[in-house]
This record gives structure tokens, C-alpha cells and sequence, in this order.
């Protein structure tokens, strides 16, 4: 995987190659070489499955309504 194609994938898509990646680093079959470079595209995909999980925190929170129904406060939404 190349770095460009790494911001296209969706975050489903990313976190299964980053579950493929890491089946096959705990096979112990690959060389070094190949071991290093599956670990930087683990790394780069680990990366990229934060920031669109922390993004999509962001995008989901309740707005808050005062009596009027006009936006006065917004909250997370696992917040209680």
C-alpha cells in the first residue's frame, strides 16, 4: 500500500487490512524486510482508523435545545 492510498480507503476497509496485517505478522512467515514494511502501512492505517474515529466523534453530538428550540450547547453523545 502506498501512502496516497491510504486517505481513500474507508475506515471499514482500513481496519480490516489492519487486522490482515496483523494476522500476518503474528504468522512469523514473513521476511524482515516485508515485516518492517507491513509495519508502516500497520502504523499508517492505525493512524488513519484514529483520526476518522475521532472525527466522527465530533460529527456525533446532540444539540442541546433551549425551550425556544434553538441551539444553545452541544455535548458527546456517549455523555450521560
Amino acid at each position: 500500500m502506498t501512502s496516497d492510498a491510504a486517505p481513500q480507503l474507508g475506515f471499514e476497509e482500513a481496519l480490516k487490512r489492519l487486522e490482515e496485517i496483523v494476522r500476518a505478522l503474528e504468522t512469523g512467515e514473513r521476511s524482515l524486510d516485508e515485516s518492517i514494511r507491513l509495519y508502516e502501512d500497520g502504523q499508517r492505517l492505525k493512524a488513519l482508523c484514529e483520526a476518522r474515529l475521532a472525527d466522527a466523534r465530533l460529527r456525533i453530538e446532540l444539540i442541546q435545545q433551549n425551550a425556544a428550540g434553538a441551539p444553545v450547547a452541544t455535548r458527546p453523545l456517549d455523555a450521560q
